[in-house]
């Protein structure tokens, strides 16, 4: 207890002229004293406002933030919160031109001279898209902000420009295209957000899978192929999207509990079902022709 006091005035005394050292103290702390103590410690710890730069913890994935003009990568496990949680901060960069710092995270241009920059390295695809770390993603939001960022960052605007801002252009561009479609659906995003939580889908999933939903997969596959009609046909494929809209609830539950194995589950099921919608569309197109 009387270390925990110790960094708790450590951070409010000294916090803004050794952040580094903080840090350091801190994970040595993690290793002594209760997940409970570190948690606390942590608020304590990461609520500065220096220089302007807000630091907070990101509540899923690896997070790019500003903390002054220093950098520290540090992993944190809250025992309240998700399995695996990413914080990691940042030190400002700078314009690779003017040398001017660049105060957001990721930075596509700089503020003082305006050149494209290079893809932040640590920037995930929340970061990037500008949206919440959550599985319900405003998908609209979602559009907008690809649309911004499209019309700014497309390679068409920079071909007149040096070869390393076309370079950047290209890089960007493919960057933000594959964080789009990446966010955009929830399988898709599901997966994205298992693997920032270091869960991974192995090979031969549905070996594990529960064996009722596997029949119940091979029955559904079996009728669609000996469908005569376009109306059943598509009442197979109302079906399914009631069975993933069902899904992706429970889905959006699990992350937010932070039970990343559950929704790891409910994803191998999500993905069955997502094979049955190509293929009501592929029969839908064969049946239109």
């Amino acid at each position: 207890m009387q270390a925990l006091n110790t960094l708790r005035c450590s951070c409010t005394s000294r916090g803004f002229r050794n952040a580094n050292t903080l840090l350091g103290n801190t994970k040595c702390l993690q290793n002594v004293l209760p997940r409970t103590y570190c948690s606390t410690i942590l608020d304590t710890a990461f609520t500065f406002n220096i220089k302007g730069a807000l630091v907070t913890r990101g509540c899923f994935g690896t997070t790019s933030q500003l903390l002054g003009c220093f950098k520290s990568n540090h992993t944190i496990v809250y025992p309240n919160s998700l399995s695996r949680t990413f914080c990691t901060v940042s030190e400002t960069g700078s314009c690779w031109r003017c040398g001017a710092p660049l105060h957001l995270t990721p930075a596509f241009f700089c503020p003082a001279c305006e050149v494209i920059q290079a893809p932040e390295e640590h920037a995930n695809y929340f970061d990037i898209m500008d949206c919440d770390k959550s599985f319900a993603v405003d998908t609209q939001r979602l559009q907008k902000r690809y649309l911004h960022l499209q019309r700014s960052l497309h390679p068409d605007k920079f071909s007149r420009k040096t070869q390393k801002e076309q370079e950047y252009s290209e890089i960007q561009s493919a960057l933000v295209n594959k964080a789009y479609k990446t966010l955009l659906k929830p399988l898709s995003r599901g997966l994205y957000m298992l693997e920032l939580g270091g869960v991974h889908l192995e090979e031969g999933t549905d070996i594990s899978a529960d064996p009722g939903f596997l029949l119940e997969i091979m029955e559904i596959n079996e009728r669609l192929e000996q469908t005569q009609t376009k109306e059943e046909v598509n009442s197979i494929g109302t079906s399914i999207q009631g069975r993933v809209e069902d899904l992706t609830e429970k889905i959006n539950a699990s992350f937010r509990k932070g039970d990343l194995q559950s929704a790891k589950v409910l994803i191998v099921e999500m993905k069955y079902f997502a094979n049955i919608q190509e293929k009501v569309k592929e029969r839908l197109s064969v049946m239109a022709v």
